[in-house]
């Protein structure tokens, strides 16, 4: 599984074994902070750490069957792009830093209180309720189970359906040959906006 993979990861590089994580793929992490770089398109990390108190569903079994978590604990922290390395090497000794401090972050919510807080209480947003909580499941499974029936209902019987189903697979297909896929035209698009304003903000001074 992927924690023998990740254990055996650690013994041929010399690395620490994690209870918690999985060792980071500091490859891939540095090749995307850097063309994200090179573009001028990644203003900062944020570093995301999630736990479960109580029941951790593994498969979508658990979750047909009532067995959702019914508590969710995150931890965030942003980095600002300014505050990174530059090099590859250093940037790959942050990202190892990070999940580090995420092993350990893990190990005293489990071992210890179950939460986050250095005082022991979790943070709740004044907005939640077990009645919300409730409603959302049953809305999120409601619309998952209708949604695809739905949709293949309207293919069956609607022609007009079956027409925009094919021309939205020709602009996919079109979008995909010509700019490279739909990411790339968000990026361009922010990229645009992004010089429009500093442009705006230049022009007001």
């Amino acid at each position: 599984n992927t924690k023998v993979r990740s254990n055996e990861f650690a013994e041929k590089n010399g690395l620490k074994k994690y209870e918690y994580v999985l060792h980071p793929r500091t490859t891939g992490f540095t090749f995307v902070v850097e063309r994200l770089r090179e573009g001028d398109n990644l203003d900062a990390i944020h570093d995301i750490t999630v736990a479960y108190p109580q029941n951790i569903p593994q498969t979508e079994k658990h979750l047909l069957n009532g067995n959702f978590p019914k508590e969710i604990h995150f931890h965030v922290q942003r980095y600002p792009i300014e505050t990174l390395p530059t090099s590859k090497e250093e940037l790959e000794l942050w990202c190892r830093k990070r999940w580090e401090e995420k092993e350990e972050r893990l190990r005293h919510f489990y071992e210890g209180g179950k939460s986050f807080s250095g005082r022991g209480q979790s943070i709740i947003p004044p907005c939640k309720s077990e009645l919300r909580v409730l409603a959302v499941k049953c809305i999120s499974l409601l619309y998952w189970t209708v949604f695809p029936l739905g949709m293949l209902t309207l293919l069956y019987l609607y022609s007009f359906a079956q027409w925009y189903f094919v021309a939205m697979i020709i602009f996919f297909i079109v979008q995909q040959k010509i700019f490279g896929g739909l990411e790339l035209i968000e990026l361009a698009c922010h990229r645009y906006f992004k010089k429009q304003q500093k442009f705006h903000n230049t022009k007001i001074k």
